[in-house]
């Protein structure tokens, strides 16, 4: 297991600092096919770990493709990881990233994946609209988001917010191993892109592209691949600060404004909001 200490906000720009609020209970979590990682409100760091279970016969990996496959799995690592880090009182508030495409389904199996660590409540956001808040991005145009995770690739387009349209490919970092590889997956994106531009019969995709799109995940950290979809999409990319928590951090910024919220608290605040800016 990782812990990754609270960065300096003063490092060029690179990292964001993590809301701290110790009157909340509660946790962001974010569940990869490789990695997943999780915040606990009010704590200056990360738990930044393999998404793997020990069941008695080895390792095994209950989510795959961004599909969680194995639900008690599921509900083993992350007990395993934070079953022992949670307050028992009050029982925490969780917000959980999803991938856009997953579904239902992805929902529901993360809510009862979910449920092992006592939550008061689960929330699901959409991994695409967290990465636009962690990054600080502007949701008050068109925004499309490229995330090249470990062993999925999403694309989707925001507006005002919400998603509008998304694609998604089996592809991912460790899918690279050649360039050949490398070649596919951009061509894959740039593919999906240009079929959202073809049934967008709006001016939402174009306007989002010219702006230029935002890239997270650990494919954004992959120089070789940054300047080869860029290429080929013809458009500047921005790539996120700190791509591999981008989704965590938009997490902990929904858990702290759903903590804000009167109907998390049973009357409206009197006052300065709990958890301020």
């Amino acid at each position: 297991m990782t812990a990754v200490r609270r960065p300096r906000t003063g490092s060029r720009g690179r990292h964001r600092p993590w809301p701290l609020c110790r009157r909340c209970s509660g946790l962001a979590l974010d569940m990869g096919s490789d990695r997943t990682r999780a915040w606990i409100a009010g704590r200056p760091t990360i738990l930044d770990v393999p998404s793997v279970t020990f069941p008695g016969t080895g390792a095994l990996h209950p989510i795959r493709r961004g599909a969680i496959v194995d639900v008690p799995g599921t509900a083993r690592m992350l007990d395993r990881l934070l079953g022992h880090r949670l307050p028992r009182q009050p029982r925490p508030l969780v917000v959980v990233t999803t991938p856009v495409l997953g579904g239902p389904t992805y929902r529901d199996r993360a809510r009862a994946a979910v449920q092992v660590l006592r939550p008061r409540a689960v929330l699901t956001v959409p991994t695409a609209r967290a990465v636009a808040l962690g990054a600080d991005a502007d949701l008050t145009r068109p925004l499309l988001v490229v995330d090249i995770g470990a062993h999925l690739t999403e694309v989707v387009l925001l507006v005002d917010g919400a998603v509008f349209d998304a694609r998604r490919t089996a592809w991912g970092t460790t899918d690279l191993t050649c360039a050949d590889a490398r070649a596919d997956l951009c061509e894959a994106v740039t593919a999906m892109i240009t079929s959202m531009l073809r049934q967008d019969h709006t001016a939402r995709t174009a306007d989002a592209l010219g702006r230029g799109p935002l890239l997270a995940g650990g494919g954004a950290l992959r120089p070789d691949l940054v300047a080869r979809l860029g290429a080929g999409l013809h458009a500047p990319l921005r790539a996120v600060a700190a791509p591999h928590t981008a989704a965590l951090r938009g997490a902990a910024k929904i858990l702290r404004a759903a903590h804000a919220h009167p109907s998390t608290r049973g009357t409206a605040p009197p006052g300065p909001a709990p958890c301020p800016h």
